[in-house]
């Protein structure tokens, strides 16, 4: 079976095929199917958004498809983040390195370091019957990037979740899918997607 993962960043696209990659499943991408616009994202929580991502793909490919909306609660910055974080601070059409950039200087202000990371993964299926799984992170802002990181993916180089001395982005790619909050939703995907593959 194909599955589309809808979205252009990535970094996502590597996590998520890790964890999908013992199923029966063909991943392709927007660029595969020549989808070049994107969803306007207009959700007013991380499930709206996904589901909107996901439906968004699928209406115009017709293959079953996954996406996911995922973001940052940071104690500090109440409100701020959260379903926002990529448009937030210096903006979506910020690089990586400018988006981050202008999140630690502005966290460099603020003693309380503690952030939650959310996600939440939808999934269209070939009947275009919708499912939602949802997967988090607690953890802490560290004052530097504390390793490279995956392209989309900046924050992972200084978010240390609780269960880790390392940031997110100098764990393997196992420890950081069994731990960080896109790995746990995609976890569930993943035994939901297998028991379908098992009783069709």
């Amino acid at each position: 079976m194909q599955l589309l993962i809808g979205t252009n960043n990535e970094g996502k696209v590597v996590e998520i095929t890790e964890v999908l990659r013992e199923l029966p499943v063909q991943i392709v991408t927007p660029k595969h199917v020549r989808i070049t616009d994107a969803p306007e994202e207009t959700g007013s929580t991380f499930e709206e958004n996904a589901i909107e991502k996901a439906r968004f793909y699928f209406d115009r490919s017709g293959i079953p498809t996954v996406a996911d909306d995922s973001g940052i609660i940071v104690e500090a910055l109440e409100n701020e983040l959260g379903i926002h974080t990529r448009r937030w601070g210096a903006g979506p059409a910020a690089s990586d390195e400018d988006w981050i950039a202008y999140f630690l200087d502005r966290m460099a202000k603020e003693k309380n370091k503690r952030a939650r990371f959310v996600c939440a993964l939808a999934y269209i299926d070939p009947l275009g019957a919708t499912y939602t799984f949802e997967g988090c992170c607690e953890g802490v802002i560290t004052p530097t990037l504390e390793a490279d990181y995956l392209p989309g993916l900046p924050i992972s180089a200084c978010f240390r979740p609780d269960s880790h001395s390392a940031v997110f982005s100098a764990l393997t790619i196992e420890q950081k899918n069994s731990t960080s909050h896109r790995g746990k939703a995609t976890q569930k995907f993943a035994e939901h997607l297998q028991r379908s593959v098992t009783t069709e």
